[in-house]
C-alpha cells in the first residue's frame, strides 16, 4: 500500500484528500499545525472524521519546524507528499502578510528540503487561481504570465511555484503545482463566501458583497478538486502546473439567490466597494489539466451548493 504524506491534513482540501485516500486504502500521515485562523473546533471534528480509518496516523506539527517534520519523513518514508499547509486568505494577507511569508515560503522550503533529501518520488502542492492578478485575459490559462500578483497571499503561492520549478531544475525533484479555484463544498471553511453567505441569512444579518455584486468566480465543488488532486498524484508528472476549476463562471449574487433558496430565507445584502487585493472575475481554462490529467470537472453550482447547505444545516443541528 502506497504511503503518502499530507500537510494541512485538518483543512478543508486536506480533510477530503484523506478520506479520499484511506477509502481507498492508502496510508496516511496527516499533519497540522491547528491553528485559530478560523474555529479549531471545526478543524478537530474533520480530524475525528479521519481517525475513524485505522491506516491515518495523525501528529500536529507546523511545516516551519524543520526538525520535527525531517522526523516524520525519516520514521514514514512517504513516496509521495500532497502539501496543502498554508496560511489561507487573501483579506487576511492584508493584516498580518508576515503569516503568509513564514508559512507559505519558509515552511515551503522545508517541504522541499525534505523531499529532496528522503528522495521522494513525487510532490504535490497547492496553488492557487490569486496568482493571476490583475490579468485581464480570461479564462486564465497556465500558460498565461503571472507576474502582476495583487496580494501577498497570492506572492507566496507564485513563489512556491518557482521554487518548485528550481529544486526540479536543480535535483530532478518531481512536483506538480494545482491552482485551486474557489473550492466550496461540505465542511469548508467558515471564512469563504459560501458559509458567510449561509451564517448570516440564517442568523437574519446583512452580508457583505464587494463591488456592488459585480463579482464572478469560478466555483469548484470539492469533489472535484479531489479527483484533481488524486489524477496528479497518479500521474506524477515531472514538472507541471494545472488549473483545478469548473470551467465556467458564476455571477456572486445568483449564488446568493440559490443559497436563499435553499435556506427558505431571504438575504439582506450589504454593498461595498471593491475589497483590496481581490480580483473581480476568475474563470479557468482546463484544456490541458483534461488533456494531461484527465480532470473532467462533474458538479454544477445548484447541486454543489445542495450538498453544501444540507451539511450546514447539519453541522448547525438546523435539520
Amino acid at each position: 500500500m502506497e504511503k503518502v504524506l499530507v500537510t494541512g491534513c485538518a483543512g478543508f482540501i486536506g480533510m477530503h484528500l484523506c478520506k479520499s485516500l484511506l477509502n481507498d486504502h492508502y496510508i496516511v500521515y496527516g499533519i497540522d499545525n491547528l491553528n485559530d485562523y478560523y474555529d479549531p473546533n471545526l478543524k478537530n471534528k474533520r480530524l475525528l472524521e479521519l481517525k475513524k480509518h485505522k491506516n491515518f496516523q495523525f501528529q500536529k506539527l507546523d511545516i516551519k519546524e524543520e526538525n520535527n517534520l525531517k522526523k516524520v519523513f525519516n520514521d514514514f518514508h512517504p513516496s509521495k507528499v500532497v502539501n496543502l499547509a498554508a496560511q489561507a486568505g487573501v483579506r487576511h494577507s492584508l493584516k498580518n502578510p508576515s503569516s503568509y511569508i513564514n508559512s507559505n515560503i519558509m515552511g515551503f522550503m522545508n517541504i522541499l528540503e525534505c523531499c529532496r533529501n528522503f528522495k521522494t518520488e513525487g510532490l504535490i502542492y497547492a496553488s492557487s487561481s490569486s496568482v493571476y492578478g490583475k490579468n485581464k485575459k480570461v479564462p486564465f490559462s497556465v500558460d498565461d504570465s503571472v507576474d502582476k500578483p495583487i496580494s501577498i497571499y497570492a506572492v507566496s503561492k507564485r513563489a512556491n511555484e518557482q521554487m518548485a520549478f528550481s529544486y526540479n531544475h536543480l535535483f530532478g525533484m518531481k512536483n506538480t503545482g494545482l491552482r485551486f479555484f474557489t473550492a466550496y463544498g461540505p465542511w469548508g471553511r467558515p471564512d469563504m463566501a459560501m458559509y458567510i453567505f449561509a451564517e448570516k441569512i440564517m442568523a437574519g444579518e446583512s452580508i457583505p458583497v464587494f463591488n456592488n455584486g459585480k463579482m464572478w468566480r469560478d466555483f469548484t465543488y470539492i469533489d472535484d478538486i479531489i479527483n484533481g488532486i488524486r489524477l496528479s498524484i497518479d500521474r506524477n508528472y515531472d514538472c507541471e502546473i494545472f488549473n483545478l476549476g469548473n470551467n465556467s463562471y458564476t455571477y456572486l449574487l445568483d449564488v446568493v439567490k440559490i443559497i436563499e433558496k435553499l435556506l427558505d430565507k431571504k438575504a439582506d445584502i450589504e454593498f461595498h466597494g471593491m475589497q483590496l487585493g481581490d480580483i473581480k472575475k476568475s474563470y479557468a481554462d482546463i484544456d490541458r489539466s483534461k488533456k494531461m490529467l484527465g480532470y473532467k470537472p462533474c458538479v454544477d453550482i445548484e447541486s454543489g451548493l445542495y450538498n453544501f447547505i444540507n451539511w450546514y444545516k447539519d453541522y448547525n443541528n438546523l435539520i
